[in-house]
């Protein structure tokens, strides 16, 4: 135990790569903090709170960027280099906090968080303590349990939890500097489950129940942190499927946890469903326009650019645009959230509000499904600043106001619109790109139903080729055996990891 406050350095990289979006991810992405400026992400270690007091934190590089295509080689190289290099730089640390999500795919790799740990840990040495906090959509890989000695994931989808499970793993790591004792037991468990977020969320029964056991196994006598990773479901890697572990100074205690939650999550397979009803796209409208509920909400599910879609896939708007109802303006009040088109933008901003214009839009990443979109409508607004789409621009076209973007940006708070002279609550239908609607939409919306429509994230995930996951997986295997649920004690990254991975 160090004599004085523990020393503890953080970094990390973080995002959801899909490997079957044409996207790649560049190094600008991942917005850098470096420094001091790293600790200003975070609430808990702010200026008068308890934990900054606790140790000496010292910030190294934390990058987090929006989901999206496989991270470039030459970005990864370019961040992790400086990232290590600015470890060094930190000097001598007692502890690291790694903070990831855990479903980051670079070219040429197939566990990106393991490559970079293994790079940490040549850095700061074998003994140090490492705390990793994650995403639950993040892959847990045993080389990666291997490398960490505490490990943590959100307990909510939606991740309404998510700076809670940071500072989670942040006062793990501080209590265990501090109190002494040895180098914590990890229990790991593959769990051959491979679903999407939208049918795993903890709104609902059975992952409401299915999460509800980790805080009782966390909470058991020899027991310091418990989790399940749902994994991340639209990256084709032998890593992604579920997995748990559970961690802490018992380890008794942690492989009867473990086995517990493993064989609930595996118990209730059969029982996940999609967290709304799902419909084409077609049957969303119609119902949506047939309904009194108002506003109606319809997630534009397989272009979701917070699960990895490239964003600019036009095929939903080019359907929406093509019902004649929708084209009067007169008609229905209809709010599409989003599309991408940098020249339409800009063309848009140049002409000015109120202006009628012609601009192409979409397709210049994913063009798969459909082409670039061409259309004729008013300016209705212009927003210049925002941190994902540097420039927004509503284009109204008949009943339709369109949202497009210099770049691809999710739209999940209410004043995403209302900056944007656009107001949800009193429109007729919001189609928004995402999947499970975040708290404030579903907190607005009178009704809601997700388009099982096509992208880089599709729902359908037996529609998109998985070819490399380990098999057999549910539920591409639905017949397959009851896998081995034993829990596997991980030895500590002093100790050679041995044999092969499960």
């Amino acid at each position: 135990m160090p004599a004085t406050r523990p020393v503890i350095a953080v970094a990390g990289l973080g995002i959801e790569s899909s490997t079957f979006s044409p996207a790649r991810t560049e190094a600008p992405a991942f917005h850098p903090q470096r420094g001091t400026d790293v600790l200003t992400r975070y609430p808990f270690l702010a200026p008068g709170q308890p934990l900054l007091a606790a140790a000496d934190w010292r910030g190294a590089l934390v990058g987090k960027a929006l989901p999206g295509g496989t991270v470039t080689a030459s970005a990864y190289a370019a961040l992790s280099a400086e990232l290590i290099d600015r470890l060094k730089q930190s000097g001598p640390v007692d502890g690291l906090w790694f903070d990831i999500h855990g479903a980051m795919t670079v070219e040429g790799m197939d566990d990106a968080e393991v490559e970079l740990l293994a790079r940490v840990r040549e850095t700061v040495g074998p003994d140090v303590i490492v705390s990793t906090s994650m995403d639950l959509h993040g892959n847990v890989s045993r080389e990666l349990v291997h490398l960490t000695d505490l490990i943590t994931c959100y307990r909510m989808a939606p991740h309404e939890d998510a700076m809670e499970t940071k500072e989670r793993a942040a006062r793990n790591l501080v209590g265990h500097l501090t109190g002494g004792g040895p180098r914590p037991v990890k229990a790991w468990i593959p769990v051959p489950v491979l679903l999407a977020g939208e049918q795993t969320s903890t709104r609902i029964e059975p992952a409401k129940s299915v999460y509800a056991a980790v805080e009782d196994v966390a909470a058991a006598e020899g027991v310091t942190d418990a989790a399940i990773w749902v994994g991340y479901a639209w990256a084709d890697e032998p890593r992604n499927r579920a997995a748990v572990v559970v961690t802490g100074p018992d380890e008794a205690a942690v492989a009867a946890g473990a086995e517990r939650l493993a064989r609930g999550f595996w118990d209730a397979r059969h029982d996940f469903a999609f967290v709304a009803p799902t419909g084409t796209l077609a049957d969303c409208l119609d119902e949506a326009l047939a309904s009194t509920a108002r506003p109606y909400f319809i997630s534009d599910t397989g272009d979701n650019p917070t699960a990895g879609g490239a964003g600019d896939v036009t095929w939903s708007l080019r359907e929406v645009l093509a019902r004649p109802e929708l084209r009067d303006p007169s008609g229905p009040t209809v709010l599409y959230a989003s599309l991408p088109g940098p020249a339409a933008v800009e063309e848009a901003v140049r002409a000015g509000v109120g202006a009628t214009v012609t601009v192409t839009a979409g397709a210049e990443v994913d063009d798969r499904h459909s082409g670039p979109l061409t259309l004729t409508g008013v300016v209705h607004a212009v927003r210049h600043g925002d941190r994902d789409a540097q420039t927004e621009v509503v284009l109204r076209v008949g009943g339709v106001h369109v949202i497009l973007t210099r770049l691809r940006k999710p739209y999940h708070h209410e004043h995403d619109f209302t900056d944007l002279a656009l107001d949800p609550r009193t429109a007729d239908v919001v189609i928004v790109k995402i999947g499970y609607l975040e708290p404030e939409l579903f907190d607005m919306a009178a009704d809601w139903k997700m388009a099982l429509t096509p992208g880089g994230v599709d729902q359908d995930l037996t529609r998109l080729g998985h070819h490399r996951i380990r098999r057999p997986m549910f539920p591409f295997d639905p017949a397959m055996p009851d896998p081995d649920l034993t829990a596997r004690i991980i030895p500590s990254p002093d100790r050679p990891l041995g044999g092969a991975e499960e």
